[in-house]
Formats: structure tokens, C-alpha cells, sequence
């Protein structure tokens, strides 16, 4: 079966924890303080729509897990990019050894700056065995 490589991972809590190639550890990394301004804004809006989309070796004992992201029209320009950010979440989970078992969408209004409708996108990954 493919392991996940020692680095930072989100471990489902929204931290960022150490995970050792094996087991997380205690180590976390604390968040970044937030930048000002209309950049930090739009920062944060981007940041939000991908969180839940950082790649992550299961827990302990689990075969599967579960990754979240935000798609919605971008605040300026064409096109969406959420095929891309569907993509680059599927591929960067299928690089430490896991495979799409199930996705789903639930979509709303915008809530926020910026309009557009907003898609939540919930996937199941599967842990591959050799």
C-alpha cells in the first residue's frame, strides 16, 4: 500500500499537524496571521474555497477521508476554475495512496463579497491497498 510522505498535513481539525510517514505526531504548526487590506480579503475568500480540500493521510486506523471545498464564481475575471480545483484535490489525495470513492455537491446562494453561487463539493477518498 502507498504511504503518505512525512510532511505538514491538515489533519481534519483545520491545523496544520506533522505526519511522520507513519502516525502523526503532537507537533502543529500554528496559522499564519491574517494580511489587511481588499489583497488580504480576496486572499481569504480563495483560502477558503480550497481549505478543506488540503490533502491528508487518513487517522489512525481509518481507511478513509473525507475532503470539502468551496467552489463559486471567481470575484474577477472568466471562468470558475473549480474543474481545476476538483483536479488538483482528487490528484494531490490520489499522490499519497488514496482513490475518489464517492463525491458529492450541495450548492446555495452567495453569502458573501464577491456574488456568485456557491457549490460545496464533499469527497470520500479510499485508502488503495496493494
Amino acid at each position: 500500500m502507498a504511504k503518505a510522505k512525512a510532511g505538514w498535513y491538515d489533519d481534519g481539525s483545520g491545523r496544520q499537524r506533522w505526519w511522520d510517514g507513519q502516525l502523526w505526531t503532537d507537533n502543529f504548526q500554528e496559522p499564519q496571521p491574517e494580511e489587511g487590506g481588499l489583497g488580504g480579503v480576496i486572499n481569504r475568500i480563495e483560502a477558503e474555497a480550497v481549505a478543506g480540500a488540503q490533502p491528508r493521510p487518513a487517522p489512525q486506523g481509518a481507511s478513509y477521508v473525507v475532503l470539502q471545498v468551496i467552489l463559486k464564481e471567481k470575484l474577477w475575471g472568466t471562468g470558475s476554475g473549480n474543474l481545476t480545483e476538483l483536479e488538483r484535490a482528487v490528484n494531490a489525495q490520489a499522490a499519497l495512496g488514496y482513490r475518489l470513492h464517492t463525491i458529492t455537491t450541495a450548492a446555495s446562494g452567495s453569502k458573501g463579497l464577491g456574488g456568485g453561487d456557491r457549490i460545496q463539493a464533499t469527497m470520500v477518498f479510499e485508502k488503495l491497498s496493494y
